[in-house]
């Protein structure tokens, strides 16, 4: 069975530093407002923990089986709140950058979709897509089939890889976002969330390093090459209707620039996601690869809150944290061979009980553990099951 592997791996993965207090402290910790119901639109939620969308690879020519279904029902059953897919991508060619992962376009993929979200919701889930398209990024020696695309041809700053979009590339691939998002309604998902971070397509426009365009798909400013995400949203949207939950997940960093920032400011981040909650964005997905880190210490603090916290107060929008909950390392030194231990959540407990954010998505650890959910909820914490590099290599 092929080994999942991160799409681009520049960099060397870092251990996170001070990792507190193990799991074995944390028996009397209350987490009750973890488990608060959370309700907005037509999205009812039986408490605040999403299940972080993490490739798996194991979409046979990308159509999802009985495995899949069985996998994602799995985390239903353990009590996830919310479930978002693995990224699953739109009718572009080359939009994959693994040879398994899922379409969400055409009939049988769909068909295998509808398999998916039936078995999550006879377990009493909430699960939406994650729709994407990988840009230039490609794992190793893989062939798409096809040229990758990019706004300008780079897969990071001063690094060619593939064809700059024309005129007609993008309208078509705006086309196809909107036409992956209406099949995730008409399938019955309770959302469909956009995948617009980490150095894929959407965030290639966003990034001044890999976005030098100079037409009107281009610009000096964040919000200049916001232009092609603020399309696809609206394109979602008029597909969608109005009642219909999308989300975006955004991030500054890049896996092929840890240290990058879009928004160096909060004025500059005020800017980029008004506009992108004016276009339609219901709930912004805030990728760090540390949730508890400020955003912006030099604002308010060391304590200060974080990439989540500062897109809540800035465009009232609910959000979604993200960022190794749970765990010793951060979630890109899993690639590099690193396990990861469990560590305490009393972090996540003090922001979500001040409601800095609204849910927090976890990823590698509901991947060892179906269950992890139930088990926090019950104090079961001493039968978590560590995250060990291996489990990528199984759908359990």
């Amino acid at each position: 069975m092929e080994e999942v592997r991160f799409p681009v791996a520049l960099f060397l993965p870092q251990r996170l530093s001070n990792p507190t207090d193990s799991y074995d402290t944390m028996t009397d910790i209350d987490t009750s407002s973890l488990f608060r119901p959370f309700s907005m639109g037509s999205l009812n939620l039986k408490n605040r923990i999403v299940m972080a969308p993490m490739t798996r690879n194991f979409a046979p020519e990308g159509v999802p089986n009985e495995k899949n279904a069985e996998y994602y029902r799995r985390r239903a059953e353990g009590e996830v709140g919310l479930i978002l897919s693995e990224g699953t991508v739109i009718d572009r060619p080359a939009s994959r950058n693994q040879p398994h992962i899922p379409f969400f376009h055409g009939k049988d993929a769909l068909a295998g979709w509808q398999k998916v979200i039936d078995a999550v919701h006879d377990a009493g889930g909430a699960m939406g897509p994650q729709i994407w398209h990988t840009g230039s990024t490609r794992s190793g020696d893989w062939d798409p089939g096809a040229p990758v695309e990019s706004p300008s041809g780079l897969v990071g700053p001063g690094d060619p890889r593939g064809n700059t979009m024309s005129d007609a590339d993008i309208a078509d691939t705006i086309a196809a976002y909107a036409a992956s998002a209406k099949s995730a309604k008409d399938l019955g998902f309770d959302v469909a969330e956009l995948h617009g971070a980490h150095g894929y397509l959407i965030d290639q426009f966003f990034w001044e390093g890999t976005n030098k365009r100079t037409d009107a798909w281009g610009g000096d400013s964040l919000l200049d090459r916001s232009r092609f995400a603020l399309e696809v949203v609206k394109a979602c949207r008029a597909a969608i209707g109005p009642a219909f939950p999308l989300i975006l997940r955004i991030s500054q960093w890049k896996q092929q620039d840890y240290t990058a920032k879009l928004a160096k400011s909060p004025a500059e981040m005020e800017s980029w996601l008004t506009a992108l909650a004016d276009a339609g964005v219901d709930i912004f997905h805030c990728s760090q690869r540390r949730f508890w880190e400020p955003e912006f210490p030099d604002a308010d603090g060391e304590d200060g809150l974080n990439f989540a916290g500062w897109a809540k107060k800035l465009t009232g929008k609910p959000t979604i944290s993200v960022g190794s909950v749970g765990l010793s390392t951060d979630f890109l030194s899993s690639f590099g061979g690193e396990d990861a231990t469990m560590t305490g959540l009393e972090k996540l407990i003090g922001r979500m009980e001040r409601d800095e954010f609204d849910l927090i998505a976890v990823g590698r650890a509901l991947i060892s553990d179906a269950a992890w959910a139930a088990k926090v909820r019950t104090n079961r914490i001493d039968a978590i099951s560590s995250f060990e590099r291996a489990h990528l290599a199984t759908l359990a």
